[in-house]
């Protein structure tokens, strides 16, 4: 055999190897991609159910924590539209992070006050659709952690790491 033959092979066994890790890391970021939409929507519903259930406050009294959860929930949903433009881009995931910690900790705030002459500061059913949401929020978003995960593992591989460091391929931010 000779050598221009064997330089030949080589390079058809480097050429192959090569499209296939590209196409695994295309495959892995667009599933990671793709688990991004069913987070999104539970979160959508977050916002739905804070804009739905509380009226902008008239009162000085009211403005307390009511204006509070309205206030997170619209900066949860600009941080959300930023998300959904760039699902894997690690400043909008952790932007998107802040603003979800931001309104658990407005509605727990809420949920905290004691009842006053109107009664209760958060109804029961609210609670239990908040809860309801928190669930499918969380398989949701395991899933899509989990997406990321193996994306950003395929990124750190040695040969896959040369590609995707070529190609551009960033790692990603889960959502805790």
């Amino acid at each position: 055999m000779s050598i221009s033959v064997a330089i030949w092979v080589v390079w058809a066994v480097v050429l192959f190897w090569a499209v296939g890790a590209y196409n695994r890391l295309v495959r892995l970021r667009s599933q990671a991609i793709a688990a991004f939409t069913p987070l999104e929507m539970q979160f959508t519903q977050y916002v739905t159910l804070v804009q739905g259930s509380f009226a902008l406050p008239t009162d000085v009294e009211e403005a307390g924590s009511r204006a509070g959860v309205l206030a997170a929930a619209r900066q949860f949903e600009s941080s959300l539209k930023a998300a959904r433009l760039h699902p894997l881009d690690a400043l909008a995931m952790r932007a998107l992070q802040t603003a979800h910690e931001t309104l658990f900790m407005s509605w727990e705030r809420l949920r905290e006050e004691p009842p006053d002459l109107a009664g209760e500061p958060l109804p029961a059913v609210l609670q239990q659709q908040w809860e309801n949401i928190a669930l499918q929020a969380a398989n949701a978003r395991d899933e899509f952690n989990r997406q990321v995960q193996a994306y950003n593992e395929a990124i750190v591989q040695f040969p896959a790491h040369l590609l995707a460091w070529l190609f551009g391929f960033r790692p990603a931010h889960t959502i805790t």
